[in-house]
């Protein structure tokens, strides 16, 4: 963690749940330069996958000093008081209410000025927010900004919170409880202390309350319900795409195939890895799902200005600081970025499908697996700063096909 803020200011290394060790020696070796996937996709697509998990089979820690070995051992996040001058975004980060009482202690820090604080997609519970409120009561605590959405917070939360604005009302002025369960009392103790002006809170989100079909459990979040609410419509660009990847069912449909299609020269097409980009320009919040045959695909995020020519790593998806990938097979997935790689092992499921979530302005980038029955396992979040325009990309090997889901209802 005393590493982190010297990261944020780089301004060439994006910071992110997992901690991202550069490794020159695990580029693509000199060789592939010569052995193009023109000249045969299906050796390109063997060699390409164990090249890929060659390189990931050690997985990097976690953000805050958890582990993520998917063994569910976590240990507690570590604050220092450097720490505590950054705004630490730990959402969708696996933290259960044991690790509250540490983020409580460090609100409570004579050195803390730490002005904004997002928890946000984590199972803490009211367990959980009761630490967070005993830290917000601390005359020593100046947060501004907390967002608690989809922290499973009941009314019980609620009057924990509310507790804590009344002994320290002078600092919190956005809270964001959205995608909780509230109830009618806890709305209405929150709503006093919006309307009164003896109070800092101006914003107060608690949109979307109810049972959102949510279990508890680090890695399950079944927010179907919250995700969708952000689902766009995504159109794939025949413009970037491989000459041997097809497009049907309007542009949502790629299937790779062995004879090349004879597409147009284009500036923007890849010329020698299996890509395509999206159209659409991501902004706000959005979410979209996609779905493979065979055995695997790559879900990717990119910069539209990810490079177009070569196979090497600046234009392949996750192998550059462009673009951040999820590699789907049947027995494991593997998340990318920067060369830089973490497995997550499938959790026995047959599901072909994943889902992405991105908020382009909180910097926040997360996956999803999908089940058969619409239950959706968190994989992993990216957290960084977005600096140029994003769109969905996908990558699809010989033989395979992935398509975009249809699920705006």
């Amino acid at each position: 963690m005393e590493n982190r803020e010297s990261s944020e200011r780089s301004s060439s290394a994006d910071h992110s749940c997992v901690s991202l060790k550069s490794d020159k020696s695990n580029g693509l070796p000199s060789d592939l330069s010569d052995d193009p996937v023109t000249s045969d996709p299906r050796i390109f697509r063997v060699r390409m996958r164990t090249r890929k998990r060659k390189r990931s089979s050690s997985p990097d820690p976690s953000c805050v000093s958890l582990k993520s070995g998917r063994s569910m051992q976590y240990d507690p996040p570590k604050f220092n008081n450097e720490l505590v001058t950054s705004d630490p975004r730990l959402s969708g980060c696996d933290l259960s209410d044991q690790h509250c009482e540490i983020v409580s202690s460090a609100l409570q820090s004579s050195n803390c000025v730490l002005r904004e604080l997002d928890l946000s997609n984590n199972d803490l519970q009211d367990s959980g927010v009761k630490f967070i409120s005993d830290g917000l009561k601390s005359p020593n605590c100046q947060l501004q900004i907390l967002r608690l959405s989809g922290c499973m917070v009941s009314e019980e939360g609620c009057s924990y919170l509310s507790s804590a604005l009344s002994s320290n009302p002078s600092h919190l002025r956005e809270l964001d409880l959205s995608y909780n369960h509230p109830g009618q009392s806890g709305v209405q103790l929150l709503k006093h202390k919006l309307q009164d002006p003896n109070y800092k809170l101006q914003i107060l989100n608690m949109a979307h309350g109810g049972e959102i079909r949510m279990t508890a459990g680090p890695r399950k979040y079944i927010f179907t319900v919250f995700l969708w609410s952000w689902a766009c419509d995504l159109t794939l660009d025949p413009n970037t795409a491989h000459t041997r990847l097809v497009l049907s069912d309007e542009s949502r449909r790629i299937t790779h195939v062995y004879e090349h299609q004879q597409y147009p020269d284009h500036p923007e097409r890849f010329d020698d890895v299996p890509q395509v980009l999206c159209v659409e320009t991501l902004t706000g919040r959005c979410y979209w799902e996609a779905e493979w045959s065979r055995d695997n695909a790559d879900i990717s995020v990119s910069y539209k200005g990810i490079s177009r020519k070569g196979v090497r790593e600046g234009c392949m998806f996750g192998w550059n600081d462009k673009s951040w990938s999820l590699d789907c097979s049947d027995d494991r997935f593997t998340v990318w970025h920067n060369n830089n790689s973490t497995e997550i092992p499938a959790d026995g499921s047959s599901s072909k499908r994943a889902g992405v979530y991105v908020d382009v302005s909180a910097g926040s980038l997360s996956f999803y697996s999908v089940s058969d029955t619409h239950t959706l396992t968190h994989l992993h979040t990216f957290n960084t700063t977005f600096t140029e325009p994003l769109c969905a990309g996908f990558t699809v090997y010989y033989d395979s096909s992935l398509s975009l889901c249809d699920i705006k209802q």
